[in-house]
């Protein structure tokens, strides 16, 4: 008998410490985190991410910015860079490319916003080295599943 209340007793428990991770996880506000943070070191030869970036890989993160001018009006990706541009990134140069940029990826189509505006990213941070199968783009930052409101 008392085994079996023993074992009623783990399982409540169990239940209750499932319940509390749940509820803490949904109540869990995303980290912000500025462009200033991103990285110790970058360069062509050497990416070196900073610890909160490390850290917070696999989170969710709120990132104030400027979408960069898209490829196609409507899409699920898009650049996330620190200052405004006038032109779409993959457009550019390797020496016009700019360093301080994360790539977003949302959770569905969106369409683009003045690049001028700024807009506030909240997605999940995955952290390296990364090549989109689908268009070939190179990336170090990214945002999944995103949302963006204007500012």
């Amino acid at each position: 008998m008392r085994s079996a209340a023993n074992r009623l007793g783990l399982r409540v428990a169990q239940v209750a410490t499932l319940f509390l991770a749940l509820t803490v996880t949904a109540l869990a506000k995303p980290a912000p985190l500025g462009f200033n943070e991103l990285y110790v070191v970058q360069s062509v030869l050497d990416v070196r991410f900073t610890d909160k970036v490390r850290a917070l890989d696999g989170a969710d993160v709120v990132v104030k910015g400027f979408m960069a001018p898209p490829l196609k009006v409507e899409s699920d990706f898009f650049v996330l860079s620190k200052d405004p541009m006038a032109i779409c990134p993959f457009c550019s140069s390797a020496a016009s490319w700019p360093l301080d940029i994360v790539v977003v990826h949302l959770k569905r189509q969106a369409e683009p916003v003045d690049p001028a505006t700024p807009i506030l990213v909240e997605g999940r941070l995955e952290v390296g080295h990364w090549v989109d199968p689908k268009t070939g783009f190179v990336s170090q930052l990214r945002l999944r599943d995103a949302t963006f409101r204007e500012l």
